[in-house]
């Protein structure tokens, strides 16, 4: 029997959207679960006394609809199951193997009683085309694998206990993809996400028209992740393939490699905000991964005198939660995270444990040449409190479950 949990996170943000007049966008990495979130609202509108002869639900990678591809077959096979007015409920899960999709959905939304519901492993769905024809008339949901917090939920309903403080250790190594959680060997975990990976190119990006070299690629993408969260530097890559002796890669080359990880949801691109200004600024700073699982396999190590792998969790809970996030420049140095939500924001830094007076003195006073007086945190997963002059040390895994959270303004 399939276990899943409720995601909730999610489903708060959407349900406030049923029954409105707009089409729902779930997107996101392929196996992050959206599939999954598809059947939990269907079954919250059934549960609600929705018809259940008026859905209609399409899974474009199921076989048995491997032949609708176009806009027309799509259109034609939608519009034979409407028989009456009433409203329908239609589903169209990886919606992005049928070419010119949005008029299809402009045309169902214009002449059909529906309420429309579509998933795509494509950050830029809602660009181009579709952005033209649909604007104002869509609404887009960001999917994540799962956070620490749903991480911990099912392995609990799985039948696994484990303290949270303990469970943080596995969740850093290998991620929230859910169905990971199926392997308890490190090996077998290790096989499911380079076999989910490895699938991420193929089918999303070295396809046959993307004339892309693929080792060249590999290698790429490999180091991008390996280094995710180190500030970034197409010159520093340059100068990589240069001392492997590898072919040459020009700096258009690796943008274009940037861009594609971008569009199949692998990584985001981080912007940096300048602190003494205040303004965010234009150019890329760091990459982050979707999921720390996917920068293990391309690393093979935790190591524990950095952070990255744990910024990486943070910059991804703190997404999750709807912040528009920044690295953050000071006149002296970096500021990992700046956090905003509407006028508000916090700034934030990111350690493993506070186990010196050094690396105590360096994270709270990375905050020293910032005048601004919006709130600021030191993160660790220290359980002893170091909160002092007026900064607040925050536990890392109680955040992370929700026990305590950041104020901004």
């Amino acid at each position: 029997m399939c276990m899943y949990i409720k995601r909730e996170r999610y489903l708060q943000k959407i349900r406030p959207y049923y029954n409105v007049d707009l089409i729902k966008v779930l997107t996101g990495v392929r196996r992050c679960g959206k599939s999954i979130l598809l059947e939990q609202i269907e079954e919250e509108f059934v549960s609600n006394g929705f018809d259940k002869t008026h859905i209609i639900r399409i899974n474009f990678e199921d076989l048995q609809f491997e032949k609708i591809r176009t806009a027309e077959k799509l259109n034609s096979y939608i519009t034979k199951q409407i028989k009456d007015m009433d409203k329908y409920l239609i589903f169209l899960d990886e919606i992005q193997h049928v070419r010119s999709f949005e008029k299809v959905l402009a045309s169902l939304r214009a002449t059909i009683n529906c309420d429309i519901f579509i998933t795509g492993s494509n950050s830029k769905l809602l660009s181009g085309k579709m952005a033209t024809l649909l604007v104002g008339r869509c609404i887009e949901f960001r999917i994540m694998p799962f956070s620490f917090a749903e991480s911990y939920e099912y392995i609990k309903v799985i039948g696994k206990n484990q303290p949270p403080d303990e469970f943080i250790i596995d969740y850093i190594n290998w991620g929230g993809f859910p169905l990971r959680f199926s392997f308890s060997k490190e090996s077998d975990i290790k096989r499911y996400l380079e076999q989910t990976y490895l699938g991420i190119l193929d089918r999303d990006i070295i396809t046959d028209k993307s004339k892309i070299n693929r080792q060249n690629f590999e290698k790429i993408a490999g180091y991008i992740m390996a280094n995710a969260g180190k500030e970034f530097s197409s010159k520093n890559i340059q100068s990589y393939f240069e001392n492997q002796n590898e072919e040459g890669l020009d700096r258009k080359t690796i943008y274009r490699y940037l861009d594609k990880m971008d569009k199949a949801c692998l990584i985001d691109r981080v912007k940096r905000f300048n602190i003494v200004g205040k303004q965010a600024m234009s150019y890329i700073e760091k990459q982050y991964a979707v999921d720390t699982g996917f920068r293990m396999i391309n690393t093979n190590l935790v190591n524990f005198e950095d952070t990255f792998f744990l910024e990486n969790i943070i910059y991804n809970e703190l997404v999750s939660r709807d912040y528009e996030v920044f690295t953050g420049k000071t006149y002296k140095g970096e500021i990992d995270f700046v956090a905003i939500y509407g006028r508000k924001k916090c700034f934030i830094q990111v350690a493993y444990y506070l186990g010196s007076r050094e690396t105590i003195e360096r994270e709270f006073g990375a905050f020293k040449p910032i005048s601004d007086a919006s709130p600021k945190y030191v993160f660790s997963l220290d359980r002893f409190d170091y909160s002092r002059d007026g900064i607040s040390h925050i536990n890392i895994v109680d955040f992370l479950l929700g026990k305590v959270n950041i104020n901004l303004s």
